[in-house]
């Protein structure tokens, strides 16, 4: 049955005035329902304060830029612009990936810095993306950026996903910084009925529920599926269960500070433990994070609890190596990140600079040489009609070798085809 809505829109493709009109333009859903005020920022309150702030007391500022940092759909660019339409101030917008090299931000920022608001009004600088710079590119962009910061005599709002780039070391001291933590499923799941109601789209509860949990606090991403999802449902309805099989899983990559935040600044369970899904550091990499930084987020109880996830986490990693009982990986991964997120009763205010441990590059190395006595071996072994697994057994010998007489290391080398970084393994120390 249709609706009066798909009814209307029926009756005008049919009539004669239509063949002649081009069809409408569907906005994406994330550009429709932007928040076109402070208020309508869901689930970044303290933040929404805080940038008010800023604004209301520039002049008194010490740092003239905010720099908005966390994971992509989380509000940033969505609080800048609102809180230029508040506060009726002129916004001049520049996305850091279309302007990279000094030239091209001193022509965009600096003229705007210079000239006088129109009409009288204030300013805001908006220099989104800043991630867009961290390439080969960035011909002076930065230190450029940095420059103006400076001497700006209007309020600079920057934003990023991952500030602790070292690229970014000359303008992150420059700024305020504010945090933008994923938000919370129930967050998207309000925005997502919202507009649910107002586009007249036939979603179970379920499903609904389903489309907010699995977008990560994304709610970028949670509309566009919305919005997917409603485009190849016939007539804007979907059905009351099964709609969710529509769309495949979204598997989107993130780093590795972007998995520590939604870990150290949550205290939602479903969001910890789905944080080193799409991270591309192993579980003993993801470890040597977790124990590197707890400390710099954990205090007191907090912090003894979460060692405590940590400690029995490191228990269920040791019985699968000794018993190769790959079931219990779940439940290291589920301590290590849920354990670790519910360790405390809130999240902490200070805003970290979550660093590797050292631990991390000797591990680095420690594969790198494994990796180079393999190749060796392989070669060897091929040469000598013998296994990969044999040839490990005394590759040993011919490295010693190698090291006490630099001939017999150039006679491995034309004998077994080595290149010249598996030469240099074999004959070092």
């Amino acid at each position: 049955m249709n609706s009066p809505m798909n009814h209307s829109i029926n009756h005008s493709m049919n009539s004669p005035m239509n063949h002649s009109m081009k069809p409408p333009v569907m906005l994406p859903f994330p550009e429709k329902y932007a928040p076109r005020t402070l208020s309508g920022i869901k689930g970044q309150e303290i933040n929404i304060k805080s940038l008010q702030k800023f604004v209301e007391n520039f002049q008194k500022e010490k740092k003239k830029a905010v720099l908005l940092y966390g994971p992509p759909g989380t509000g940033k660019t969505s609080a800048a612009i609102a809180l230029a339409h508040e506060y009726r101030y002129e916004l001049i917008e520049v996305n850091a990936s279309d302007y990279r090299t000094a030239d091209e931000i001193h022509l965009k920022v600096g003229n705007a810095l210079k000239q006088q608001s129109l009409f009288g009004k204030g300013k805001l600088i908006l220099i989104d993306e800043m991630d867009g710079l961290a390439g080969s590119q960035d011909r002076g962009g930065i230190p450029a950026i940095a420059g103006l910061i400076a001497k700006s005599p209007y309020p600079i709002i920057l934003t990023a996903t991952d500030p602790w780039d070292y690229k970014f070391n000359p303008i992150r001291k420059l700024c305020a910084a504010l945090e933008f933590s994923p938000l919370s499923h129930e967050s998207v799941l309000s925005i997502l009925h919202g507009v649910c109601v107002k586009e007249n789209i036939l979603l179970s509860k379920e499903d609904i529920t389903i489309l907010a949990r699995r977008s990560g606090g994304d709610c970028r991403a949670a509309l566009l599926d919305l919005q997917l999802l409603a485009a190849e449902a016939s007539e804007m309805k979907l059905a009351k269960s099964g709609a969710m099989e529509m769309l495949g899983e979204r598997e989107k990559a993130i780093s590795i500070h972007q998995a520590l935040l939604q870990i150290f600044k949550t205290t939602d369970l479903g969001t910890a433990i789905s944080s080193f899904d799409r991270v591309k550091e192993d579980i003993d990499e993801q470890f040597l994070w977790v124990e590197e930084n707890i400390p710099l987020e954990y205090s007191g109880g907090a912090l003894a609890m979460a060692y405590d996830s940590l400690s029995k986490a490191d228990v269920f990693r040791g019985r699968i190596r000794r018993w190769q009982h790959w079931r219990f990986l779940v439940y290291a991964g589920s301590l290590l990140s849920g354990g670790v997120a519910l360790a405390k009763n809130s999240k902490s205010k200070v805003c970290a600079e979550y660093r590797p441990t050292g631990r991390i590059l000797k591990l680095w190395w420690a594969k790198q040489k494994s990796a180079k006595k393999k190749s060796v071996a392989e070669k060897i072994g091929k040469k000598t009609h013998s296994s990969i697994k044999g040839t490990l057994r005394y590759v040993e010998f011919f490295k010693e070798l190698a090291r006490r007489d630099k001939s017999s290391a150039q006679r491995f080398q034309e004998s077994f085809d080595l290149d010249s970084e598996e030469l240099e393994w074999l004959s070092h120390r």
